[in-house]
């Protein structure tokens, strides 16, 4: 055992018992370890030895309910409380406890504030971002003025009109399209070769060797 893990097993009797007449209510020894290990470096082999020591001397009290012990201060060594003495202590609980709750909901609040201040853009940044979008409002003007001075116009006659022209000329592609394909289906009907080699030796060009897709119609 290292000097250190030996100081505090020495003083361990000191700090448990200190520790149970200030929170003066039943632990187990693993609670006694889980609370006292990390600030005061007590191994549970020591805490336990503390607690029986103590038990012994009569300084603390042990009950034991199956396999497990219990320790607490011995009650004795405390004032009796009168029933007005606790009937102020229930009553300041419950203050303490509506501000605890007032409390939490102000930094719950202040928190929500915070989050929102953080995620906002900040004076140097607005005024950055202004800058940006009064460049765009001009480019977005001067386009609008090309616009409205163009003499190109397309009107809604001719707009319509090649519209009905692309009908005209999708629906003859489909015409032309459908008839070539009956065409040289009956042909390859009765050729000796491949439907490829047939298109190579007549110079036929199809839609896909040039990645054109019809038009839906």
């Amino acid at each position: 055992m290292s000097k250190s893990r030996a100081e505090a097993a020495a003083g361990a009797p000191g700090i448990i018992l200190r520790y149970l007449q200030e929170q003066n209510r039943p632990y187990s020894a693993q609670d006694v370890f889980g609370n006292l290990q990390k600030e005061h470096g007590l191994g549970k082999a020591a805490v336990v030895k503390a607690l029986d020591q103590l038990a012994q001397q009569g300084k603390i009290k042990e009950k034991t309910y199956g396999k497990q012990k219990i320790y607490f201060a011995d009650q004795d060594q405390f004032d009796t409380v009168s029933d007005a003495d606790l009937h102020s202590l229930d009553a300041n609980i419950v203050a303490l406890t509506s501000k605890v709750q007032s409390l939490q909901q102000s930094c719950r609040l202040m928190e929500a504030e915070l989050k929102e201040l953080t995620s906002s853009l900040t004076t140097p940044e607005m005024q950055k971002e202004v800058q940006e979008l009064r460049k765009e409002c001009v480019q977005y003007t001067e386009r609008l003025t090309n616009i409205k001075a163009a003499t190109n116009h397309v009107t809604p006659e001719e707009k319509e009109k090649v519209y009905r022209d692309r009908q005209k000329y999708c629906k003859e592609w489909r015409k032309r399209k459908r008839m070539t394909t009956e065409l040289c289906d009956a042909i390859l009907e009765g050729y000796p070769k491949s439907k490829m080699q047939f298109f190579e030796e007549v110079g036929i060009e199809t839609d896909e060797d040039h990645n054109v897709t019809l038009p839906d119609p």
